[in-house]
């Protein structure tokens, strides 16, 4: 989340490069072909501006063209990918993932807060295909999820205020917390016990616990999860069986960033 500082001079804000990204990320699951009007609209770019945007990115190989509507290309992909093969976080945490998992025989993963999304950047499934969420790239509400729910926690009281006022919780699954005063508690329960229990708020039978992740500085920079499904392991087993485990894999990697 933006608190509003350290911003940028407008004129070395490259305005083409901003708008071009907008209409990349106009694209989602729920609309996945779209016209140029819906581009427009999407991206508050007049139809002229987004046709030329789609006939650019379409040249790149971004984007594709059928029947006056376009598609986001597999090429796209590299955007991600060239994240995720440079940063140091998904190159440092995959490895004590890998042992975190195996040593528990459970599914984990490191995610990142972007906005008020969580976005998985490393994971191992150690053989149990838990949930389609834990693949690196993924992005899922931060207010439901242990990962997003310990990094909203481990922001300044403001900036949780904020998200608080500015959040609208969507009732995904009758576990799923969306009453603000009740998940501000909760928000406030992670950050003083060092840790984030969900149980099956984002899907039904899917329980999580995550505890944050520090760089040398001491700075919240990830979050890390162990994550189970509910006919294996009940939830008020979880933080005695898993924590341990993730407390001792947290200190290496706290060491490595």
């Amino acid at each position: 989340m933006n608190d509003g500082t350290n911003q940028p001079a407008e004129r070395d804000l490259v305005g083409g490069l901003e708008k071009g990204l907008k209409v990349i990320e106009a694209f989602d699951q729920e609309r996945s072909r779209l016209s140029i009007a819906e581009v427009a609209d999407a991206t508050g770019l007049t139809r002229a501006a987004a046709r030329r945007y789609l006939i650019t990115l379409t040249h790149l190989g971004y984007m594709r063209h059928e029947n006056k509507l376009f598609s986001l290309t597999p090429a796209v992909l590299r955007l991600g990918q060239s994240y995720l093969h440079s940063a140091r976080l998904p190159r440092i945490a995959q490895p004590l993932l890998y042992r975190l998992a195996y040593s528990l025989g459970e599914a984990a993963s490191v995610g990142v807060l972007d906005g008020d999304q969580l976005v998985c950047v490393a994971a191992v499934s150690a053989g149990q295909l838990v949930s389609g969420t834990l693949q690196p790239g993924t992005r899922v509400p931060a207010y439901c999820t242990a990962n997003g729910r310990m990094l909203l926690a481990s922001l300044p009281p403001e900036q949780i205020a904020r998200f608080l006022d500015e959040a609208q919780p969507e009732q995904i699954t009758q576990h799923t917390i969306v009453n603000k005063e009740r998940l501000g508690l909760e928000i406030a329960r992670a950050r003083a016990q060092g840790y984030a229990l969900v149980d099956q708020e984002l899907e039904l039978g899917l329980r999580t616990i995550a505890v944050p992740v520090r760089n040398f500085r001491g700075d919240v920079v990830a979050a890390m999860n162990v994550s189970v499904h509910a006919n294996r392991l009940p939830a008020s087993q979880l933080v005695e069986r898993c924590l341990p485990a993730m407390i001792k894999i947290q200190v290496e990697l706290n060491a490595l960033l």
